[in-house]
């Protein structure tokens, strides 16, 4: 079984002022405080979550 890579994300923006999508987008993806800090796999769809809401995160390697 080949090994996911995991990506770290990391809510660097506050969520004032953010549609509820992109509320929920964040929520979805684990994050609910600033500087908080989630890991997951690379996988289509987290990229593509992360990539709608790209302005209010930032990705640690």
């Amino acid at each position: 079984m080949a090994k996911s890579k995991k990506i770290k994300i990391k809510l660097s923006r506050s969520l004032i002022g953010a549609s509820k999508t992109q509320r929920k987008v964040v929520e979805s993806l684990g994050l609910s405080k600033k500087d908080q800090v989630v890991e997951h796999s690379e996988t289509p769809t987290i990229m593509g979550m992360v990539k709608k809401v790209s302005h209010l995160l930032e990705v640690v390697k």
